[in-house]
């Protein structure tokens, strides 16, 4: 790993309140093919997320710029991901969504401007915690997939300090530190808590389940 992308990676685990539960990275070397088709899902609805906002906060300063670019690296991401299934005889196929995401959004205020500063904090979140399992991911994976993931590293930190930005632009370094102690806490609570499911943002695997 190269020093700028330890840097980026030291940055993520700084910001969320857990690390990775080992139960997870476990699971994750022994269900290869969920993990894959379920980053696949995840780079989509990222680029989603960022046309998303782009089209509904295209007046906020600086945000039409980076979300753009970050929807382009996205897609570019789900192709790549798209390539290592074929590569590997992976059809694609939809699974079911883990609870991290719904989980997440169900803590956003409804009302402006909470509402802008709470959905960039969980994009924030959602990217650190991406890259952060990414770095966690490298060491259990075989050689071509964790070069892969080791080349994601330094973009997903990226996108997690382009929503950080602007939050702190929208609202004040003061209001995201206080708003990030609720969101963090939820975050902690999702990703930490066992899920029935495997999924690339879900919890440690329930007893019992692979």
């Amino acid at each position: 790993m190269m020093r700028g992308d330890a840097d980026g990676v030291a940055a993520v685990r700084a910001f969320l309140a857990c690390p990775t539960p080992a139960a997870w990275i476990e699971a994750a070397g022994a269900q290869l093919e969920v993990l894959l088709l379920d980053h696949a899902n995840c780079e989509r609805k990222a680029a989603a997320t960022a046309v998303s906002l782009l089209f509904r906060y295209d007046s906020v300063a600086d945000l039409a710029p980076r979300m753009s670019r970050l929807a382009r690296e996205e897609l570019r991401h789900y192709e790549q991901v798209l390539g290592l299934l074929s590569a590997r005889n992976i059809a694609v196929r939809p699974i079911s969504a883990s609870r991290y995401a719904g989980g997440l959004r169900a803590g956003v205020r409804a009302g402006e401007p909470e509402r802008l500063l709470d959905l960039l904090l969980v994009g924030a979140l959602v990217e650190a915690r991406s890259c952060e399992r990414f770095a966690a991911l490298i060491p259990v994976l075989d050689e071509d997939l964790a070069r892969f993931y080791r080349r994601l590293l330094a973009s997903e930190a990226r996108h997690f300090e382009d929503y950080l930005q602007l939050a702190r632009s929208v609202a004040g370094a003061q209001a995201v530190s206080s708003r990030l102690v609720t969101l963090k806490d939820l975050e902690a609570d999702l990703i930490t808590r066992p899920d029935p499911s495997f999924r690339f943002h879900s919890g440690p695997p329930e007893c019992g389940q692979g």
